[in-house]
């Protein structure tokens, strides 16, 4: 094995961000609110379920126990995950390429009721056995922290510097570079320019090296081929 490959979930494995949005523009309605996608959206990813009601408390100003109304979000979201629930593009077939060659797992802010949920649509299980990290799993704090990511290296056996984590948030990326860890950022949620601290940025799957960069750039001058990604 070359080291590790840590998914994060949301947007990166399972196509839910667009899921996210139906949820909050409800969850905010029933409180008199409209949903501001480009102003809330960068500040609730990667959050944890209770964090991320606590930051809409703070935009928009209602009251209420975060517990019980993170609860209620995510009831929103099991009926839309019951449902709608896809795999982002790619992920299957990227997953083919690299799975014998690298030691995976998820590590994921998504509460684990939801990754449940999802598993039983999807079965995520089938390509991770049971290595589907939460940040419950890692003390409960949601990224930037980079716990969960360093609680699935030593799961994983593997050091952090041996790591590339795949992500699709500012948070995220935040999370890995203080893990120690590389990362290679979609654009399946934001654009280029909220993922500019990631080693590699690219539109699909089809643009991740999971290759150290030396490695990468040596196959890259044997093959004469470039991907859509970008290295320090």
């Amino acid at each position: 094995m070359n080291g590790a490959i840590l998914f994060d979930c949301d947007g990166v494995v399972i196509d839910s961000e667009p899921l996210w949005d139906k949820a909050q523009a409800e969850f905010l309605m029933r409180r008199g609110f409209v949903y501001d996608r480009a102003a809330v959206k960068h500040r609730l990813t990667a959050s944890s379920a209770v964090g991320a009601i606590r930051i809409m408390q703070d935009i928009y100003g209602f009251g209420g126990d975060p517990e019980t109304l993170a609860l209620e979000r995510i009831d929103i979201m099991r009926g839309l995950f019951t449902s709608e629930l896809e795999f982002v593009p790619g992920f299957v077939e990227f997953f083919a390429t690299i799975k014998e060659t690298y030691k995976t797992c998820i590590a994921t802010s998504l509460h684990p009721d939801l990754l449940a949920l999802a598993d039983k649509r999807l079965g995520l299980s089938r390509y991770f056995g049971d290595r589907m990290y939460t940040v419950a799993d890692a003390g409960g704090a949601g990224k930037p922290d980079p716990a969960v990511f360093l609680y699935a290296a030593r799961m994983l056996g593997v050091a952090p510097g041996q790591c590339l984590v795949i992500e699709d948030s500012p948070f995220g990326i935040e999370a890995a570079r203080r893990a120690g860890m590389r990362c290679a950022a979609l654009t399946t949620t934001y654009g280029r320019d909220l993922l500019a601290g990631a080693e590699q940025i690219a539109g699909s799957f089809d643009g991740i090296s999971p290759a150290p960069p030396a490695a990468a750039g040596a196959a890259q001058q044997h093959t004469g081929t470039h991907g859509d990604h970008r290295k320090l």
